[in-house]
């Protein structure tokens, strides 16, 4: 480190010096049974360096302050951290091939430059574990520095804040350009009822900008606060929120999310940079221009060198060949905004390439509306009571019956020995078909329930948790709810599926002569669901994944029918209009807005279900699925195929891998869905101790009605209203 200070020339813009003195900062990579370095004793280590050696000290400062004087600051404070208006898409495929091969740099700007420095990931996480008490000794010993008698003062605060003003120019002026597009507009049109913020706001900045140039023209005493420009920001920021919450409602995009992030980062950075550059708390009376030595109370004083803060200069001690310092400075609230923003720009570069935080920002909105979705759709699936079990039994037998069709058209579909894609697409629209029809007939597929009720509880848990907190028998009696319509749903589905299957190859061989299959092909399909010799359960858990996937399928074309008005834009369409009459066109309407994720869910689940096993073919892996309820009439036609000459044992086996078959495919699915429930919301729950001690007060106090539920639809209690003159 020594060495690197002394071969420091002052006057040289070379900036690998400074590469180089970072580099003795930055902890060496370690072993993991190797103790790690300390960078607040590197920090500690130059500090006393520069504080034996006055010398090596001014001429580090004038090292940087031509750095700084020679470079241009303004996109350092207006574009790193913030996203660009390229869109989602182009910025995606921007940060995957900057990952492999990174954009050429310009020496011309500090923000290039900062790449130069700080070019590890993870730099700014070093950075950040040094107190800033530590950074703050360091920066007084390079500001108190004892300059020559013949040096000229240098022009690094000028640039610097030229470098902060043009950025809030810069960034009032995006603001106002993201916040006028029809995007937004179209997302929450009151705005147009009413002189827009993002307007007001950039011709408050202009008016600023303006009367902070006279000032330092020396034609004010001292400029006006930036009060109105910060009420227009807020009012902004109250927008991009109502326009938040109203998606939750009306959906939304991607393109929206972004939008909406976008401005929320340069409201933010604009916030951030009018404090630091604002002077209606200072005490000196007229601005002065800069001194060799500036005062502690002038304007900007505190320098961003390389996403690093100088503090204001200190006078020096009686001695001028020593260096007077406070041991333990007291920050400001401004040093502490500097050094905050400048952490803060040091991680936006440092993960300016990384995917995983432009999806998590971009896709959060857009999860959260997704899961919102499902688990509206999700109440349609909890009996409240026998009544409602009843209707969920007549509604899964349905879907049972057709299921028995649809095993039955497969088996067909598979005589038929075509190319192995011809047989997929086969498969897939035997399965997507006989879904939709399924959905459009208002009958229950049992195991689509689970993707959807798991949105339902993380939507009660993110309800109780912006409460009073989480009531645990409330908790509980939902997920008692959602068990017990569970269950009616898949004996519905199992116990028609398997009868109907075996009245189809019953059928069969009384009007053909033969069986539906032969004994070869039904020791197969019993072989498919065989839980022990077979990867019948691992092929069920992909099923369980595929469900899981329909579930997110449908929550996003319900938020997209919302978001892009589906039911106004069918009921446009004037040749349907000539054919249907607009009466039953708007009937269409509503029914395509209100279905149209449901329908999606399933036909891609069906896509999902009749091209894995295909896929896994051509590929040499072992990919396939196992639905319970095809198992089940697979495992009905079997049993006819070999004229009811299974052992029990065999009975047994089949039987027990139709039902883990099952329930493979719930809890994968419910897993899924709910984790993902409680990540689109944020919520970590950690009582779930409580909550099966809950289930199994309510099983030991009833458990007639554990299984099948209360006779009567429980009432919520009246509100209780207090009239005057009343008792």
């Amino acid at each position: 480190m020594l060495a690197t200070l002394e071969r420091i020339d002052p006057y040289s813009d070379d900036i690998d010096l400074l590469v180089e003195l970072v580099c003795h900062l930055r902890p060496r990579q370690r072993w993991v049974w190797q103790d790690a370095d300390d960078p607040a004793q590197a920090v500690r280590t130059l500090t006393q360096l520069l504080k034996g050696n006055p010398t090596q000290a001014w001429a580090l400062r004038r090292y940087l302050t031509t750095l700084l004087e020679k470079r241009r600051h303004t996109s350092l404070y207006s574009d790193i951290g913030i996203l660009s208006n390229d869109g989602f898409v182009t910025e995606l495929k921007s940060r995957i091939a900057y990952r492999f091969l990174p954009p050429a740099l310009d020496n011309l700007y500090l923000s290039d430059a900062l790449d130069q420095v700080l070019y590890r990931e993870d730099d700014f996480e070093w950075i950040r574990a040094v107190p800033d008490d530590e950074w703050m000794l360091l920066f007084d010993v390079i500001a108190n520095a004892p300059p020559p008698d013949d040096d000229a003062p240098d022009r690094a605060r000028v640039v610097t804040l030229k470098g902060l003003l043009d950025a809030i120019r810069t960034l009032s002026c995006r603001i106002c350009a993201l916040g006028l597009e029809p995007r937004l507009v179209h997302s929450y049109s009151q705005i147009e009822n009413f002189d827009s913020p993002f307007l007001m706001q950039n011709i408050e900045a202009n008016r600023y900008l303006d009367d902070y140039a006279r000032y330092l023209a020396g034609e004010r005493e001292r400029p006006d606060d930036a009060g109105h420009l910060l009420v227009m920001l807020d009012q902004c920021e109250d927008v991009v929120l109502k326009i938040r919450r109203l998606a939750l409602a009306n959906g939304t995009s991607i393109a929206l999310t972004y939008l909406l992030v976008a401005v929320q980062q340069s409201i933010d950075r604009l916030q951030k940079l009018l404090f630091l550059v604002d002077v209606t708390d200072e005490q000196s009376p007229t601005p002065a221009p800069a001194p060799a030595h500036p005062s502690a109370h002038e304007v900007m004083d505190e320098l961003v060198i390389d996403g690093e803060v100088l503090l204001p200069v200190a006078p020096q001690g009686d001695n001028p060949g020593q260096l007077t310092v406070p041991d333990a400075p007291l920050l400001s609230p401004r040093q502490r905004a500097a050094i905050s923003l400048a952490e803060e720009l040091i991680e936006a570069h440092n993960t300016k390439y990384q995917v995983s935080g432009l999806v998590r920002d971009n896709v959060h909105l857009l999860a959260r509306n997704v899961t919102e979705n499902a688990s509206r759709t999700g109440e349609h699936y909890i009996a409240e009571d026998r009544k409602d079990l009843r209707k969920m039994l007549w509604s899964s037998s349905g879907a049972g019956f057709i299921v028995g069709f649809m095993a039955l058209f497969k088996i067909l579909l598979g005589y038929l020995r075509t190319p192995p894609l011809v047989e997929a697409f086969l498969f897939s629209m035997n399965y997507s078909l006989g879904f939709v029809l399924i959905h459009m007939l208002h009958f229950t597929v049992a195991t689509k329930q689970p993707a959807m009720t798991a949105q339902r509880i993380a939507a009660s848990l993110h309800r109780s948790a912006t409460g009073r907190g989480i009531d645990v028998d409330k908790l509980a009696e939902l997920v008692n709810k959602v068990f017990r319509t569970q269950m009616v749903a898949v004996l519905g589905n199992v116990l028609v599926a398997f009868p109907v299957a075996l009245g189809i190859a019953e059928f069969v061989r009384w009007y053909t002569g033969h069986h539906l299959v032969d004994p070869i092909k039904a020791l197969h399909l019993l072989n498919d669901i065989d839980p022990l010799h077979s990867p019948a359960l691992f092929y069920a858990a992909v099923a369980g994944v595929w469900l899981f996937v329909a579930g997110l399928i449908s929550g996003y074309y319900d938020n997209k029918a919302l978001y892009t008005r589906m039911g106004q834009r069918v009921r446009q369409l004037r040749g349907l209009r000539r054919v249907l009459g607009p009466a039953r066109l708007a009937r269409l309407g509503d029914y395509v807005e209100g279905n149209l994720g449901g329908l999606m869910g399933n036909f891609f689940f069906g896509i999902l279900l009749g091209t894995t096993g295909t896929v896994g073919f051509l590929l040499g892996l072992p990919i396939d699925i196992r639905h319970i309820t095809f198992s089940a009439a697979n495992f009905a036609t079997a049993l006819v195929a070999l004229d009811y000459g299974m052992t029990w044992a065999q009975i047994a086996n089949a039987t027990a891998g139709v039902l883990l078959i099952g329930t493979v495919n719930l809890l994968v699915s419910f897993g899924l869905a709910l984790w993902v429930a409680l990540r689109a919301r944020n919520i970590v729950f950690k009582r779930w101790i409580l909550l099966v001690q809950a289930l199994g007060r309510r099983f030991a106090y009833s458990p007639v009605e554990f299984f099948l539920g209360p006779r009567h639809r429980q009432l919520p209690p009246p509100d209780t209203v207090y009239s005057k003159g009343t008792k």
